[in-house]
């Protein structure tokens, strides 16, 4: 049964809060509701004709100077990076953020308002599975200002930072996983801060109009310049993450990669957004939609390659002969002497190789779990294989029946089979395969 954890949430009422936006220095409501599986994030204009609504995905990014905004024609959301760190980081997928101005409300300076607001609004478990990027490998990009980030391959999400200032001042170093428990205790209250020398240049560009002591911190040499005490002694990298967090939810899928950034910033995280939408753009572009079987019935040859992404001379199954609930599959494969491997597997006396019934019953394996998830929006791949036993040889002329049964589910994640292949109703190779799911 897959964790609730895995599956999309939407807040479970509306809730709303007052303030002060940052740049604009209006005073300004915003009010989160629930929306529907699939909705993802948008941002609604109460203020303007028709009330109009923006999705909050990297398509829309319009300018990163000091802060995210986006933008649909000559629609505009400023500063938009913090309301959706907390929604991203506290497992919001879906809502609908209404606002009676172009700027949320900047509060303190941290993210903590937004996630006193979704704990107050509650979260709704919505049936429909999330969608992840998978980093399958490095991916990188560097500014001209010295900002890089990079993207590795890890199961959670994690981020480790550097934060430095102009001098190198206030360097500052932290590597997390990123789980709401972590960023509510550790992240969200991280404020924002600025270097005393950049505050003028801001101002002459009719920015941070309402900045003060009570919502950013002010760095003037060695000093600290603030309403209170330092919440952290490394606050400003933990803000960083923070911004990245928020950055990296224009995505629109929740990320399966470990970050590491070096003197990050607005633009290097937008870039690194927009690098991962142009992979996910090219995955899906490379993956045509496949039929899941519906009911117990069999599946020919044509509908096991509309769910099987291989082909001669490597698809192992010739048909599926029937499902028996929703956990057993069995199938068939037809083994003739013009098989590929026959040309250089002991030629004078062909017999299967073992690997190639492993990779018969993983195939099986793989259409029984793609059939039990329902959805033709990921791809399964073989990660390991235990207790393989190969008792009798498999010869040209041979029929293998070839069962799996599903044994254990982490939710629509991972799971384990139990598979067997049979040639005159005798075992001739067994093993147990585990298989993980990545998204398209």
């Amino acid at each position: 049964m897959a964790s609730t954890f895995e599956f999309q949430q939407t807040v479970g009422k509306t809730a709303s809060l007052s303030g002060t936006s940052l740049h604009t220095g209006e005073k300004v409501s915003l009010k989160l509701h629930p929306a529907p599986v699939d909705h993802g994030i948008k941002f609604k204009r109460k203020d303007l004709q028709d009330e109009p609504t923006i999705d909050a995905r990297v398509d829309n990014l319009k300018t990163v100077e000091r802060a995210t905004t986006i933008g649909e024609g000559p629609m505009r959301v400023h500063t938009v990076e913090h309301v959706l760190a907390a929604l991203s980081a506290m497992g919001v997928d879906n809502a609908i953020v209404e606002m009676d101005a172009n700027e949320p409300p900047i509060g303190d300076g941290s993210a903590q308002p937004y996630v006193d607001l979704i704990k107050k609004a509650g979260m709704t478990v919505q049936e429909e599975p999330r969608k992840f990027f998978d980093v399958r490998e490095p991916m990188y990009v560097e500014s001209k200002t010295g900002a890089l980030l990079v993207l590795l391959p890890d199961e959670k999400f994690r981020i480790s930072c550097t934060q430095a200032g102009p001098n190198n001042r206030f360097t500052q170093y932290l590597s997390m996983e990123v789980t709401a428990a972590a960023f509510e205790r550790e992240i969200a209250p991280a404020r924002t801060f600025v270097f005393y020398e950049d505050v003028q240049p801001l101002m002459e560009k009719n920015l941070i109009k309402g900045g003060s002591l009570e919502n950013a911190i002010v760095l003037r040499g060695e000093a600290v310049l603030s309403k209170e005490p330092l919440r952290f002694p490394d606050e400003f990298v933990r803000h960083k993450i923070l911004d990245i967090i928020g950055d990296l939810a224009l995505v629109g899928r929740r990320i399966r990669g470990h970050v590491v950034a070096v003197k990050p910033g607005h633009a290097a995280n937008a870039e690194l957004a927009r690098a991962l939408a142009r992979e996910q753009t090219r995955r899906s572009a490379m993956s045509a939609p496949r039929a899941l079987p519906i009911g117990d019935s069999g599946l020919d040859t044509g509908e096991v390659m509309k769910i099987l992404p291989h082909r001669f001379p490597f698809l192992m199954v010739d048909r599926v002969i029937g499902f028996e609930g929703e956990n057993k599959i069995t199938a068939v494969k037809s083994v003739t002497i013009n098989e590929p491997f026959f040309q250089g597997h002991f030629p004078g006396h062909p017999v299967m190789p073992g690997v190639m019934q492993v990779e018969a019953m993983a195939q099986v394996a793989s259409i029984l779990l793609f059939k039990l998830t329902n959805t033709s929006s990921r791809v399964g791949y073989f990660m390991s294989a235990d207790q393989v036993k190969f008792r009798k040889p498999v010869f040209p002329g041979d029929t293998i029946f070839i069962h799996a049964e599903l044994t254990r589910a982490r939710g629509n994640r991972m799971a384990k089979t139990k598979c067997y292949c049979v040639v005159n109703d005798a075992v001739v190779s067994e093993a147990e395969l585990m298989f993980t799911f990545l998204d398209k």
